[in-house]
């Protein structure tokens, strides 16, 4: 593939944000077959979410163009926290959690490129490797007299911190900037990285890397910003949000994970169809677009296309053989089987496990579909629950033998979408 074309492509495509110094950049792509990018993910959850898929995806699409890719770990910036665009100061963790974090980080990123990157290598780093070694005062004469604490304070993410009276920012997170720019010059002296990738929120530190390797290496290096996944409320998706998608299915279900993606918007679904056939992990043959009649068929199409990257095709495989089994609104031809794709663990449903005589009004707290039993006895007549597919309005229901399937399962609903398998122990 031809590189100096990709940057165009990216733009048309909507997944370039800010870049700097376009022109030099495609200046060094004609010069050279590829080139050598990175992009940091910072270890301060044990498990990426939904708001990485779009950086993971852009490194796919320039590693199919021949591109060398490195993912670095932040195993130290990530005991500093970035307090890029924060409300408030990150809580900063022990050294015990964090290197279990990087650990679980480095296992999930190695599983996601075993199945989508299959030229060549993809070098992942840790940054704690050269942090470790480094001594304060030489960090602050050799790295530190490079940034004009004028031009720092005046970043539109610290001036937003410093204005708050009740919170400020602290000289650890103030410093995290430093420590960014300087990966970026350690990449670029040792491994030839001549480009950083990253969301919108990071484009100050980008620019700080880029500073600084210009003045300790007198190198022109460069950086692309990559719009955010904002989630329906406005805001990016991310680990502090209320209801984290995250990749790990031990954290969030194949099948919660494929819901998600059946769920999204109209609107939604229109961005993700333009990004994702771009960026390779659907066929554009396989949708049509502004087709009004085929939007439940392009969710399912974008529903299998990032499950498929994310966790593999024999989890596609179950949760779609869930979905067929959830909804097709007749239990009656379910076979025992099933119920070892229903109850896959952390693939299929919530099991619950219950006693006889339980009632169904406290089952629901115990499921979580409830928070007390005025709501949920508030649930119960309104019609939304169901059992094994039959809306119950008793409160005082008990279940039976009728409700067992193979005397062991009984399927209980909330709403439209809302399952979980009730257990008979």
């Amino acid at each position: 593939m031809i590189n100096i074309e990709i940057i165009n492509k990216f733009k048309k495509s909507g997944l370039i944000f800010e870049i700097t110094n376009e022109s030099s950049l495609i200046e060094e792509f004609k010069k050279h077959n590829s080139i050598t990018l990175y992009c940091g993910f910072d270890p301060t959850s044990d498990s990426l979410h939904l708001g990485h898929i779009l950086p993971i995806l852009f490194l796919k699409k320039m590693y199919d163009y021949d591109n060398n890719i490195i993912i670095l770990i932040g195993g130290a910036t990530s005991l500093i926290g970035d307090p890029s665009f924060k409300d408030k100061e990150r809580e900063l963790y022990s050294h015990d959690i964090m290197r279990n974090n990087q650990k679980k980080l480095k296992k999930q990123i190695l599983l996601i490129l075993k199945k989508n990157f299959s030229k060549k290598d993809v070098i992942v780093l840790n940054n704690y490797v050269w942090f470790s070694n480094i001594n304060i005062i030489n960090f602050l004469r050799d790295v530190g007299k490079h940034f004009s604490i004028n031009q720092m304070i005046n970043r539109s993410s610290v001036i937003d911190r410093i204005n708050r009276s009740d919170l400020g920012m602290s000289f650890t997170e103030f410093s995290y900037s430093l420590l960014q720019a300087y990966d970026f010059s350690y990449l670029y002296k040792n491994y030839n990285t001549i480009l950083q990738i990253g969301g919108s929120d990071q484009w100050g530190n980008i620019v700080s890397g880029i500073t600084l390797t210009k003045k300790l290496y007198n190198k022109k290096v460069f950086g692309i910003t990559i719009p955010l996944l904002i989630n329906k409320n406005g805001k990016k998706f991310g680990k502090s949000e209320k209801g984290t998608i995250w990749l790990d299915n031990k954290k969030t279900s194949v099948y919660d994970f494929y819901q998600f993606w059946l769920n999204i918007t109209d609107v939604e679904l229109k961005y993700f169809i333009k990004i994702f056939s771009f960026l390779g992990i659907i066929e554009k043959k396989l949708y049509k677009e502004n087709v009004v009649v085929d939007i439940i068929k392009n969710k399912q199409i974008v529903a299998d296309s990032v499950t498929k990257f994310v966790h593999g095709k024999k989890f596609l495989y179950i949760v779609k053989k869930i979905c067929n089994i959830l909804f097709n609104n007749d239990f009656s031809d379910i076979q025992k089987s099933d119920f070892n794709f229903l109850t896959k663990k952390y693939v299929g449903l919530p099991v619950i496990l219950v006693k006889k005589h339980e009632k169904l009004i406290k089952i629901l707290l115990k499921a979580s579909f409830s928070k007390s039993l005025g709501n949920s006895k508030k649930m119960i007549l309104s019609g939304a629950i169901k059992i094994n597919n039959f809306v119950k309005k008793d409160c005082d229901y008990i279940f039976n033998e009728s409700d067992k399937f193979f005397s062991k399962y009984s399927f209980l609903c909330k709403g439209k979408k809302n399952f979980c398998i009730l257990y008979w122990g």
